[in-house]
């Protein structure tokens, strides 16, 4: 069994085909469910960001499988199998964990070295363990790069300057809402309103706090959830209030920036709403910047034609060259990448040779008693210490015999190929197929024959 993986995201495409394959919150337990239901898959999980939705499939044939995943996304996404494969890319076993690794480390981030990744895996693998569908492959795969993540945060300055697409964003509202030409140092005075209170309102409630914001509204469906999030920043000495939807065109006409990122399907903020805002304070002439975070978007596209508001979206803040980390940190996370992997993969191996060599032993073990009760059945009157010392001989001889080849075909896993020593050793000692497993229950593992040609390694095609 290896990992497929099967995703979009910024690198490779467009925000419109990012919007179209979006998984929501309520997506994803149906496509979940639809993923165990196919032929090949076995466990299945979906991590799906503001700028990337990636499967990961533990499979136990890459072109068969690579078919049911790449249509389940075509059905989801609307898009045509053709123009969904221009922009996703597939990696398979040992390239599908270094992937995963990269993720969650923040280097394939839009915002290199953001946190948020990392809280976004571990929701993935939430929701697909509550549907059941995290095996022992995606379990250690998901703990082993929550691990790598909080390595790579801990042991280089990826994150320094704390950047996130919030962030980022923010810094463009800044520039826009300048004083004489001179860029703010914080946004005291202004006013902002955040429009959903889910993990992205939060984070931007978090920033808008520390960039000294005068003011924030808190715009929501659930305007219980509106005003926990109000309350955070009152506590934090931000004057706070919480309404729900029916009064977000009052909270804008009062805004200086707009800040949106609730996860909907469809517009949240729409033209005339935007409108309606700006002609209610025509006479004072405050610009509006709206940050749509959301994908799909939060905002009709048209908003960014009336006069006086400037939209940044996950489009602009695609092309920002703020989005990057210092190269020095960069470097230094993909070594500690490069080395993490390395040893997961001779983790892998080594556990998928482990059971092989146990039962060798076995197979050994139980030969030196069979010989032993054949001893004494032939030597009937022969005296205990005798009997000991001759069994104790026969198990050192043995244990002699075997131990320079389990310890080589060990160190030989480790190696490109080191799979085939393990079932060389189960030829020559005929051993059966499934008694490796039924001695030592082995983690499943992610293996590397089979290997695919570049092209299936790289973008689909």
């Amino acid at each position: 069994m290896s990992v497929l993986l099967v995703g979009i995201s910024h690198r490779s495409a467009p925000v419109p085909v990012l919007e179209k394959v979006a998984v929501t919150d309520g997506d994803r337990p149906k496509l979940i469910d639809r993923l165990l239901g196919s032929a090949h898959v076995s466990e299945a999980m979906i991590v799906s960001t503001c700028n990337r939705v990636e499967i990961y499939a533990v499979v136990d044939a890459f072109h068969a499988a690579l078919s049911e995943v790449s249509g389940l996304m075509s059905e989801h996404s609307g898009l045509d199998l053709h123009d969904l494969t221009k922009h996703a890319y597939v990696r398979y076993s040992e390239s599908a964990v270094e992937h995963l690794f990269a993720v969650a480390s923040g280097l394939d981030s839009m915002v290199v070295g953001e946190q948020q990744i990392l809280g976004q895996i571990r929701a993935a693998y939430a929701a697909a363990d509550e549907r059941q569908a995290v095996g022992r492959v995606l379990h250690e795969l998901s703990q082993q790069a929550l691990r790598v993540g909080k390595r790579v945060h801990t042991e280089t300055r990826i994150d320094a300057a704390g950047a996130s697409v919030v962030s980022v964003a923010l810094e463009h509202a800044k520039s826009v809402l300048a004083i004489d030409g001179q860029e703010r140092a914080n946004l005291s005075g202004c006013t902002a309103t955040v429009v959903g209170a889910g993990a992205m309102g939060g984070l931007a409630v978090a920033h808008l706090t520390r960039a000294g914001i005068g003011r924030l509204i808190v715009v929501n469906r659930t305007k219980e959830r509106g005003e926990r999030l109000a309350a955070s920043a009152e506590s934090a000495g931000v004057i706070s209030s919480a309404v729900d939807l029916s009064e977000l065109t009052k909270a804008i006409s009062q805004s200086d920036i707009l800040v949106t990122c609730t996860g909907a399907v469809g517009a949240v903020v729409r033209l005339a709403d935007v409108h309606r805002a700006m002609s209610s304070r025509d006479e004072q002439k405050q610009p509006l910047v709206v940050c749509d975070l959301g994908l799909p978007r939060d905002v009709e596209h048209a908003v960014a034609g009336l006069p006086g508001v400037t939209v940044i979206d996950m489009e602009t803040l695609q092309h920002d060259p703020a989005a990057g980390a210092a190269k020095d940190d960069t470097v230094a996370a993909r070594d500690i990448v490069a080395n993490e992997l390395s040893a997961y993969l001779y983790g892998q191996r080594l556990a998928e040779v482990t059971p092989t060599v146990t039962a060798l032993r076995q197979r050994a073990a139980e030969v030196v008693e069979a010989e032993l009760m054949r001893l004494e059945s032939r030597l009937p009157d022969l005296e205990d210490p005798q009997r000991d010392e001759v069994a104790n001989t026969v198990r050192r001889v043995v244990e002699k015999l075997l131990h320079a080849p389990t310890v080589r075909v060990k160190q030989l896993a480790a190696t490109p190929g080191g799979d085939s020593y393990a079932e060389a050793l189960r030829e020559l000692f005929e051993l059966k197929p499934g008694a490796a497993q039924a001695v030592a229950a082995p983690t499943e593992i992610l293996r590397k024959d089979g290997t695919v040609d570049s092209d299936e390694t790289g973008a689909a095609s």
